[in-house]
C-alpha cells in the first residue's frame, strides 16, 4: 500500500504557464493598475492646475491681432538700419518682432531695444535664417503680423563682386521666401528696403524713379531681381507694397542708443564712414580712398549721403501711406551729391583728427556719381530729409563710436526660437 504525503508549499509569486497560456498573479495585477490610476490622477491634476494658471489660456500678444496696434515684422532688425527702424517703430507704439540670423547684426542692439521697451507684448526677437523656408513659415504661423519691413540682406558692393552667388541667394532667394510666407499667411503690407545700386551708372543726374535700372554689380542686380519678383506678384494681389531705393546711409541715433558696428572682417568692404572712424580711432593707420580718376569735379566718387534717422522716417511714412493693391516706389536721398574728398574733410572736422589719407585705384563695381531727386517722396509721402548737415551727422555717429570702442560687445541675451 502506497502512502501519499501532501506537502504544504507556498504559492508561487510569479505567473504560472499552462498550456501555452500565462495567468498573472491577481495581486501583482492590482498593483500595476493602482500605479496607472495614480499616474493618471496626477497628470489630470497637473493639467487642471495649468488650465487654472493665468498664462495657460492667454495666447501670446504677438500671436493675435489687436485693434489699434500694428504688429511689424522687421527682418534684419539686429543690423544697423533695421535696429534704428525697430527703435522708431517701438517709439511710435507699434508691436515689433525682429528676425535676424546675426550674420551681420548685433545682439547688443537687440539688448538695447529690450532695455528701452521691456513691457510685455512690445518686442520679441527670433533667431532664424530667412533662407530656411520651413522656419520662416513657422514664424508666420505663430505670429499675427500686420506688415513686414524687409531689411535683411548682405549689402557691400565690393563683396558682391567677390561672392556673387551669396548675394543672389541672400537677397533675391530670401526675399522670395518672405513674400511666399506673406502670401500664405495673409500678411498684406510690405515695405521693401532697396537701393540706388539698381540704377547702375545713369547717364543723367539726378536720379528719378523713372531712371532706367541697369545695375552693374551683383548687389544691385540681386536687389533689382527681388524688386521684379515683388512687382510681378503685386499685379495679381491686394498687397500694399512700398519699395524704397535709398542712397548712402550715415549717422546714428541722436540720443546715442544705437550705432553702426560692423564685424571687423568686413571693414574692408564697409561704408566710408566706418573707415573714417576706424582711422580716427587708430584701428587702422589711415583712410584708403579708392578711385581719383572719375569724371567728377575732384576726381573722387560723388554720393548722396542720407542720415539713418531720415531714412527710418521715410520707412514709417511709407508704412502709414501704404494702400492695398497699390505699389509705391521712392528714392530716399537728400538730392545733393558730395564727393569722397568732401566727406573725408567733414569727417576730419567731426572727429577732430587729422586723418591720414591714401589714394588708390578704383574699387570694382563702383559708380562715378550717384545722387537722387527726392521730389516724388517729398510730394507723395510728405517726407523731406532734415539731417542734411554732413559734418553734424558724422559728429553724432562718432560720439557713439567713441563710447563703444568694441561695438555693442557680447552681453548675454535670452533669445526666442
Amino acid at each position: 500500500m502506497l502512502n501519499f504525503t501532501r506537502r504544504n508549499q507556498p504559492r508561487p509569486s510569479r505567473s504560472m504557464p499552462f498550456g501555452g497560456m500565462e495567468y498573472a498573479d491577481p495581486k501583482r495585477k492590482s498593483n500595476v493598475v493602482g500605479k496607472i490610476l495614480l499616474a493618471a490622477t496626477l497628470t489630470a491634476l497637473c493639467i487642471l492646475m495649468l488650465k487654472q494658471s493665468s498664462n495657460f489660456n492667454t495666447p501670446s500678444p504677438f500671436s493675435r491681432h489687436e485693434p489699434g496696434v500694428t504688429h511689424v515684422l522687421v527682418t534684419g532688425g539686429a543690423g544697423y538700419i533695421g535696429s534704428h527702424a525697430a527703435l522708431r517703430l517701438l517709439k511710435d507704439s507699434h508691436r515689433v518682432t525682429i528676425v535676424d540670423n546675426l550674420s551681420r547684426g548685433n545682439l547688443g542692439a537687440i539688448k538695447v531695444l529690450q532695455e528701452q521697451f521691456p513691457e510685455p507684448g512690445r518686442l520679441q526677437f527670433i533667431y532664424a535664417d530667412l533662407g530656411d523656408a520651413k522656419a520662416v513659415n513657422k514664424i508666420f504661423s505663430e505670429n499675427a503680423f500686420d506688415a513686414v519691413m524687409h531689411f535683411a540682406a548682405v549689402a557691400y558692393v565690393g563683396e558682391s563682386t567677390l561672392e556673387p552667388l551669396r548675394y543672389y541667394h541672400n537677397i533675391t532667394s530670401n526675399t522670395l521666401v518672405v513674400l511666399e510666407a506673406m502670401a500664405a499667411h495673409g500678411v498684406n503690407t510690405l515695405i521693401y528696403s532697396s537701393t540706388c545700386a539698381t540704377y547702375g551708372e545713369p547717364e543723367k543726374m539726378p536720379i528719378t524713379e523713372q531712371t532706367p535700372q541697369v545695375p552693374i554689380n551683383p548687389y544691385g542686380k540681386a536687389k533689382k531681381m527681388a524688386e521684379d519678383i515683388i512687382l510681378d506678384f503685386s499685379k495679381n494681389s491686394e498687397m500694399a507694397v512700398m519699395i524704397l531705393r535709398y542712397f548712402n546711409v550715415i549717422g546714428s541715433d541722436p540720443e546715442g542708443r544705437l550705432g553702426e558696428a560692423p564685424r571687423p572682417e568686413l571693414r574692408e568692404h564697409g561704408r566710408i564712414s566706418g573707415a573714417c572712424f576706424d582711422a580716427a580711432s587708430g584701428v587702422i593707420t589711415g583712410l584708403k580712398v579708392k578711385g581719383t580718376d572719375y569724371k567728377t569735379p575732384d576726381g573722387t566718387c560723388v554720393r548722396d549721403y542720407i542720415d539713418v534717422t531720415d531714412l527710418v522716417d521715410a520707412h514709417v511714412k511709407a508704412l502709414n501711406k501704404a494702400e492695398p493693391g497699390k505699389v509705391g516706389i521712392y528714392n530716399v536721398g537728400t538730392g545733393k551729391g558730395r564727393s569722397v574728398k568732401e566727406f573725408v574733410e567733414a569727417c576730419k572736422k567731426a572727429t577732430g583728427v587729422n586723418i591720414k589719407v591714401e589714394y588708390l585705384a578704383r574699387r570694382p563695381g563702383d559708380y562715378a556719381e550717384v545722387f537722387s531727386d527726392p521730389t516724388k517722396i517729398n510730394h507723395e509721402l510728405n517726407w523731406t530729409a532734415e539731417y542734411t548737415d554732413l559734418q553734424e551727422s558724422l559728429r553724432v555717429a562718432w560720439r557713439w563710436q567713441k563710447a563703444h570702442r568694441n561695438g555693442y560687445g557680447t552681453a548675454p541675451l535670452a533669445m526666442a526660437s
